[in-house]
């Protein structure tokens, strides 16, 4: 067994800082690493190493990042006094149209977030987050997306009790409309770490955090180590100088051994009613389409309608981003009755619905979605990032995605290393009513067999610029691509 050390070129994000109170300003390293092919690895450990002050600290999985505190500077983030209201700087930032932010409660009482331009004018009125606070309380930390459409400057306060915390927001467009939607709650889990990383300090250095003194010119060193195929491996970083927050790429030597992708057994394909084949994919225990349904008629050869109108009631198909060409690549979009085909809805596993699935396979329940991603959430290969919730590359497809902003381990961002599992999740986008195509290219979403109340049902959802997969509920009359699951 022995150690790689090998010097590599700096690849950094430049965040914008722009003023809202004049205080200490906080520089935020963070770290990622990758594997000899761009695969995502979990480091264990990173070393960072101030060689102008002569301090070092090391960070320990699950933490990828260290905050410093410069000396004197202008600060994005406004905090009340205290811990018990916070809020994290919005990642990306700069950002196009969508960024996410973390909101720390810690006290009861209500709470509110608004969105304001730089001038005070307001943009979002104050939104009162306590219900989903409350709801999810696993921990006191709530992630929030903040959508904008109009370039410019803005500020996001949150308000508790008399408390105050706000943030500052570049925007370069492109957003679709203003608002706030909640997230999830962030349990923060920690895992084992490798022999090699362990130290006392190991077991209690759980927020990168340094009190140490650190100044806009410090030269900076950072060497990271991981474990890749059950050897340690070492990144040494040649020396540089942040002048604001970075991202750290740690690039290592090795290649990790990716688990192989199969088509089920005994089922490399399946065949439905009118002749089209798809091919199948392992994943975990279960048996999945690796293409987007195309199908036009029932097993019973009922025809399913080509959508000229959006229906909660009437089975409709219809043509990816309005355009017929595309359904050999992405299938067609169906609406809830369609998919179900007079089914009843059900969260079992299996569903035990059929819909418009292919005899001897069925459409997913919710549950059976949660069962994907939870079984690729426990695999570190299909992970990206420090959070296990990061699976949406490792299931979404290489080709198709619109571009959006370059940050670490969102879909768009190096399309090469998407589809780990094989999945191949498609951006067909959406339709909610004829002709109103949209997201095309940005949304991948796939219907459940499970109703949320009487007008919408569960989804499984890939966006572009996210990291994370998503369930929730839609309402029945839009159109979204269906994979069916073996029984």
């Amino acid at each position: 067994m022995y150690i790689v050390m090998k010097k590599l070129l700096f690849f950094f994000v430049l965040a914008f800082v722009s003023p809202i109170g004049i205080m200490a300003q906080s520089v935020i390293l963070s770290f990622f690493g990758n594997d000899a092919n761009g695969h995502w690895v979990r480091h264990d450990s990173v070393t960072i190493t101030n060689e102008t002050k002569g301090w070092q600290e090391t960070i320990y999985w699950p933490d990828n990042r260290l905050v410093m505190q410069n000396n004197v500077g202008i600060d994005d983030v406004e905090t009340c006094q205290g811990t018990s209201l916070q809020l994290s700087q919005n990642n990306p930032n700069p950002f196009n149209g969508t960024t996410d932010v973390v909101v720390t409660v810690a006290d009861a009482g209500a709470v509110t977030l608004e969105i304001t331009d730089v001038n005070g004018r307001v943009v979002v009125p104050a939104m009162d987050i306590s219900t989903v606070v409350r709801a999810n309380n696993h921990s006191p930390q709530h992630q929030f997306r903040i959508t904008l459409s109009a370039v410019g400057t803005y500020v996001l306060t949150a308000r508790q009790n008399g408390k105050t915390a706000s943030i500052k927001m570049v925007n370069n467009g492109g957003g679709n409309g203003n608002g706030i939607e909640y997230v999830g709650n962030i349990v923060k889990t920690t895992r084992a770490l490798s022999p090699h990383a362990l130290s006392p300090q190991s077991k209690s250095h759980i927020r990168a955090y340094t009190n140490n003194p650190f100044e806009y010119g410090d030269v900076m060193e950072y060497v990271g180590y991981a474990t890749i195929n059950g050897e340690p491996s070492v990144f040494q970083f040649v020396s540089q100088v942040p002048e604001s927050d970075d991202v750290i790429m740690l690039r290592f030597d090795v290649a990790l051994v990716m688990p192989e992708v199969l088509p089920c057994p005994g089922t490399p394909t399946l065949t439905d009613i009118d002749g089209n084949v798809y091919n199948t994919v392992q994943i975990g225990s279960q048996c999945w389409m690796k293409e987007n349904l195309r199908t036009t008629r029932y097993d019973d050869s009922t025809g399913i309608p080509t959508g000229t109108s959006d229906s909660y009631t009437l089975p409709y198909r219809y043509f990816p981003n309005n355009d017929e060409s595309n359904v050999p690549d992405y299938g067609f979009l169906y609406n809830w009755s369609a998919v179900m085909h007079g089914g009843i809805s059900s969260d079992a596993e299996p569903s035990g619905v059929q819909g418009i699935c292919p005899t001897g396979w069925h459409v997913p329940s919710r549950s059976e979605w949660t069962a994907l991603t939870d079984y690729v959430s426990s695999m570190d290969v299909y992970v990206c990032g420090s959070n296990t919730a990061w699976i949406a590359k490792s299931l979404a497809s290489a080709t198709g995605w619109n571009n959006g902003a370059l940050v670490q381990c969102v879909i768009s961002d190096d399309v090469s290393s998407n589809n780990a599992t094989g999945f191949s999740g498609l951006p067909a986008g959406t339709v909610s009513a004829s002709p109103g195509v949209v997201s095309f290219g940005v949304y991948g979403r796939f219907w459940s067999s499970t109703q949320t109340d009487d007008d919408n049902a569960g989804v499984f959802s890939l966006f572009s610029q996210g990291n994370y997969v998503e369930l929730f509920g839609v309402p029945k009359n839009q159109a979204y691509s269906v994979r069916c699951v073996r029984d």
